[in-house]
């Protein structure tokens, strides 16, 4: 049985949604351009919105079926939401603001509890405090704490770091790790960082126009070309699964098995044997028709060209997809090396890997790649 499973169609003014896929549990990310439809989606899932046709279940409780006269109201959903703000209660204690959470929850329902919520979110420190005196990411903790000790089927996330800045981000996104390994509550996340999705999403609904672009395992979909949202995006690059080798203290590295080959890493504090997701920034791979030779790159893997797609007709890079090993690994460079290069399908090549973002907080995505 899928953890979510939607089936939208709805017009507004000129703008028409019409949507349809299933996820299992875990994370579950929509993404999109502004205007795609994730707003309009989420209103939907939230109650928020009738649709003029739709169909909305989590873990097989029915929250909409108009087919069959069926619209459970917004406050009997059990769908937590976390918004861009905190939209914490101002005059009310940290802990005050997590307590007005419970009040939601159904009597005698399994959940989360005040203390595990505390402990897995860090803001212990934070209870005696109110809203004005915390960082946009301590709000955001607060946030997601309050809508889980409702004890939601599902949690809604609708872009819960588009307002903060890059330090802010980084402090909270290892929380959000732990909310997804370790609440058991299935997550609808919106968002339209690549960076985000290939960190936190098992499955990944890609938005364009109102229609469902491509939907599938993150791993898998993040890794393809032809998918026009993610085509040409600045933190395009694909997905792999790794286990951590070997460490290396004498110079401070990590090596990584991936399906791609071996990769060497600033080292990572995990121990041996641990899995883990990586990306591989598009970007930060480089080509080579040769073998490489006297190169600082500490990562170089054969492989093959597999694919190629100009980003658009007038642009200067293009996108390639590399069968590497027993992966694919995504390569972003001009059209005039392109060119110079001589590179078509099928061509043998090197790949440089410059640089590996890590998710070292969970085993890695079903279906990553």
């Amino acid at each position: 049985m899928s953890a979510l499973s939607v089936a939208v169609a709805h017009r507004l003014g000129a703008f028409a949604l019409d949507v349809a896929f299933e996820a299992p549990a875990g994370v579950t990310a929509l993404f999109g351009r502004s205007g795609s439809g994730k707003t309009t989606l989420v209103n939907v899932i939230a109650g928020l919105l009738q649709p003029r046709e739709g169909r909305v279940a989590v873990g097989g409780h029915l929250l909409l079926d108009t087919a069959g006269s069926v619209a459970v109201p917004r406050h009997r959903r059990r769908v937590g939401t976390v918004f861009q703000e905190g939209r914490l209660f101002p005059h009310l204690t940290v802990r005050q603001n997590l307590l007005f959470g419970r009040w939601f929850a159904p009597r005698g329902e399994p959940g989360a509890e005040v203390g595990a919520v505390v402990e897995m979110l860090g803001i212990g420190p934070l209870l005696g405090r109110r809203p004005a005196g915390l960082s946009g990411g301590e709000k955001q903790r607060v946030a997601i704490g309050r809508a889980l000790l409702a004890k939601p089927r599902l949690l809604l996330m609708d872009e819960p770091l588009s307002a903060l800045d890059d330090d802010r981000k980084a402090e909270i996104l290892p929380y959000i790790e732990r909310l997804r390994d370790r609440a058991g509550v299935p997550i609808v996340y919106v968002s339209h960082s690549v960076a985000e999705v290939a960190r936190l999403a098992d499955t990944l609904v890609v938005l364009d126009a109102g229609r469902v672009a491509a939907a599938g395992p993150a791993g898998e979909v993040l890794s393809r070309l032809n998918v026009a949202p993610l085509s040409g995006a600045r933190e395009s690059g694909a997905v792999l699964e790794a286990r951590v080798a070997a460490h290396d203290d004498d110079f401070a590295l990590t090596t990584l098995v991936t399906g791609a080959g071996a990769l060497r890493v600033p080292r990572v504090a995990a121990p041996l044997g641990t899995t883990l997701r990586i990306q591989i920034p598009a970007r930060d791979v480089m080509l080579s028709r040769d073998a490489p030779r006297h190169t600082s790159a500490l990562n170089v893997l054969p492989a093959t060209v597999a694919e190629i797609r100009p980003i658009d007709a007038a642009g200067a890079t293009a996108d390639l997809r590399l069968a590497c090993g027993d992966a694919v690994i995504l390569a972003r460079i001009t059209r005039l090396s392109l060119a110079e290069m001589g590179l078509v399908p099928g061509a043998a090549v090197f790949a440089l890997v410059k640089s590996v973002a890590l998710d070292p907080a969970r085993p890695p995505a079903r279906g990553g790649r």
